[in-house]
């Protein structure tokens, strides 16, 4: 089977196509028929020109490819409009097939993109070659082209990934350096464990977005799974509520480093460091603010404001903050109430 999408097999069709067309010229009515029916079999889309550019014949990939039927006699090419790669219109009579016939050689390495009459648009490479008589004068010429659209695509994508990658990468490490420079403890061992807890929140957050193949990271998600080590097994303990929202990169890690802050702060000193204790974690979007979260912890330890603000406040308030956020705490006496807001969901 032939490999279409191959460079070298391509080129191959149209030598191929090139010697038949060249054995047509010479050998009379019989081989033209045989000639006509190789190229009606092909799947790749082939006309042929006379020695001035009017098409002789077209196989019906040709009909596929240019959205139109052509017309016997026309001009240099089957396709209705033609542009270079970067959209410049490209005229027929400086088409790669016209440009062939003139020079009176083969066109290779080049790319266009043919419009059809309903307004879609296919890119291609032509395979345009002179055809010559035994004599060696030019007779017509045989055209190949090859719909590359798919692979240009796979092209396009392929950069916007790496343009991703780098983007994302020059961002967690900015939020990796952030997180570095607001965890402060009082020894190493502190430290050590503070940090590698707000690492994992991150981590998990990039996981989620490779699942979703960098489409998102669901809130809902990254809050179940901070929150699971502290969850009963009758689901009471732990209560999670709101819309499955998709965040952007920048505004899932920063709300992963905080709830992660919030949760280990409730596991020391508030409703997650006894059984009696219960949190509520519920968000709302509305047009006024695209996300409020609000953190209700109950039935903990009595609480008082702290006269002093610990290393985990610090954290949580930079980063929110960075992405001009909004977060406000009540220090109730039956547990923590802790809401935040963020303007914007873009990335």
């Amino acid at each position: 089977m032939l490999d279409l999408f191959g460079q070298a097999d391509e080129a191959r069709i149209g030598q191929i196509a090139a010697g038949y067309a060249a054995s047509r010229v010479e050998a009379g009515a019989d081989s033209e028929r045989r000639f006509r029916d190789l190229l009606q079999a092909l799947p790749a889309a082939i006309y042929t020109t006379d020695a001035t550019g009017r098409i002789t014949f077209f196989n019906q990939a040709c009909i596929d490819f240019a959205g139109r039927t052509p017309e016997i006699g026309e001009m240099w090419c089957v396709t209705w409009k033609l542009y270079l790669p970067d959209g410049t219109p490209l005229p027929h009579d400086e088409c790669p097939m016209a440009i062939a016939l003139k020079q009176n050689r083969p066109v290779r390495d080049v790319e266009a993109v043919a419009e059809r009459p309903d307004g879609s648009r296919i890119c291609f490479m032509p395979y345009p070659t002179p055809l010559r008589d035994e004599r060696g004068r030019l007779v017509g010429a045989v055209n190949m082209l090859v719909d590359i659209t798919a692979r240009k695509q796979a092209e396009q994508r392929m950069m916007l990934l790496a343009y991703e990658v780098d983007h994302r990468s020059n961002n967690l490490l900015a939020v990796t350096q952030a997180m570095l420079r607001l965890t402060k403890a009082e020894t190493a061992a502190e430290f050590q464990a503070a940090f590698q807890g707000r690492l994992r929140a991150l981590a998990n957050v990039q996981r989620l977005f490779s699942a979703s193949r960098w489409t998102g990271a669901s809130l809902k998600t990254i809050v179940e799974e901070e929150l699971r080590p502290y969850a009963s097994p009758d689901g009471e303990r732990v209560s999670i509520a709101g819309d499955d929202i998709r965040l952007p990169a920048t505004l899932a890690q920063s709300i992963a480093v905080a709830v992660h802050e919030l949760a280990t702060n409730a596991a020391k000193y508030g409703s997650l460091a006894t059984p009696a204790g219960r949190l509520d974690v519920r968000w709302e979007s509305s047009d006024a603010e695209p996300l409020v979260l609000r953190w209700s912890e109950s039935g903990g330890p009595w609480v008082d404001e702290p006269t002093r603000h610990g290393f985990g406040i610090g954290a949580v308030d930079g980063i929110i903050r960075t992405l001009r956020g909004r977060i406000t705490r009540q220090w109730k006496p039956e547990g923590l109430v802790c809401e935040f807001a963020f303007p914007e969901l873009v990335g």
